[in-house]
């Protein structure tokens, strides 16, 4: 059974960082598409951030406006996992973070829920001062 554990959450003050991680078992990451997704209580869940399955020489990555030039994905292929560098946080990125993976390889990414096979049971992340 394919398990996906996040870590790295905790509180932060604005303008500090955390980074994520998201590893799994019995699982490949890098042949797959990963996502980051959170959920602040009250909203619904929405795309972060995601890497597509390894194509060769090529990864693309997809990034939801709001995090731009904050937020970077990046994959650790011999640690198998995939992190999530979160910086600049500001307070509305409070939320629980998931991380998610396709079952089908070599898939192009995007931060459609839909997408995603595999989940995990998310890290509290809390930006306030």
């Amino acid at each position: 059974q394919v398990q996906l554990v996040e870590s790295g959450g905790g509180l932060v003050q604005p303008g500090g960082s955390l980074r994520l991680s998201c590893s799994a078992s019995r699982f490949t990451l890098d042949d797959h598409a990963v996502g980051w997704f959170r959920q602040a209580p009250g909203k619904e869940r929405e795309g972060v951030s995601c890497i597509s399955g390894y194509f060769g020489h090529e990864t693309t990555t997809s990034y939801r406006d709001s995090v731009k030039g904050r937020f970077t994905i990046s994959r650790d292929t011999v640690k198998n996992t995939v992190y999530l560098q979160m910086n600049s946080l500001k307070p509305e990125d409070t939320a629980a973070y998931y991380c998610a993976a396709t079952q089908n390889e070599y898939v192009l990414c995007d931060l459609s829920i839909s997408l995603y096979d595999y989940w995990g049971r998310g890290t509290p992340v809390t930006v306030s001062s």
